[in-house]
């Protein structure tokens, strides 16, 4: 086991004893008549200063057109959150399930536009050839995870949507605006894992 994969797993089991209120969620603005289950997967690069693997979605997408978002998508009859956050990362970015180490599955985030996800995380090598499916993902990147873990880093917003105020995170990388369910995903996260308190303390 390598010392992210060990880390990662000590820190994610440590973080998930706890009770943590006020987790993110859109489950208020759920369409309950809407619901579907998916899942993605937290891919972080095993290297010195590890990185996390988004992709932006094409603007032609039916759901979050040209966000930026974590490999996922709908499970498929008898699948659960691992095979489908594994699947859909192969076939949106030729992302090998083999070369996954997982480390376990993280809080469920509720979309407003009908999803239950189930995030998963795992490590992975750096400098993988992934490769984008173009009519799935426009393009990828690597974001570095000591940014997307500190929570100084996140700018909050307020729209009005669905008549009341919703709140939410962005954060600009390069030209990719992450912000949104992606961003609350990391955001939960980071207060599971306690990240930069392991690289502060």
């Amino acid at each position: 086991m390598s010392s992210l994969l060990s880390q990662l797993t000590r820190l994610h089991e440590e973080g998930h004893r706890l009770d943590l209120p006020d987790m993110l969620s859109d489950a208020s603005f759920a369409d309950a008549d809407r619901t579907a289950e998916a899942a993605v997967l937290i891919a972080v690069t095993d290297q010195a200063n590890p990185g996390v693997i988004l992709t932006q979605r094409p603007t032609t997408m039916r759901d979050h057109p040209g966000q930026v978002a974590f490999p996922g998508g709908k499970l498929d009859a008898g699948e659960d959150a691992v095979a489908a956050a594994l699947r859909e990362a192969e076939e949106e970015l030729a992302l090998d399930r083999r070369h996954v180490q997982l480390v376990g599955i993280t809080d469920q985030y509720q979309t407003g536009t009908g999803f239950n996800i189930t995030p998963v995380l795992g490590v992975i090598p750096p400098d993988l050839p992934l490769v984008a499916e173009a009519r799935e993902v426009e393009s990828w990147f690597e974001a570095p995870l000591s940014l997307l873990m500190d929570p100084r880093n996140w700018t909050k917003h307020s729209v009005h949507w669905r008549g009341a105020d919703r709140q939410y995170l962005e954060m600009d990388y390069q030209g990719y605006r992450i912000w949104g369910v992606t961003a609350a995903i990391l955001f939960n996260l980071s207060r599971r894992l306690a990240w930069m308190e392991q690289i502060d303390g």
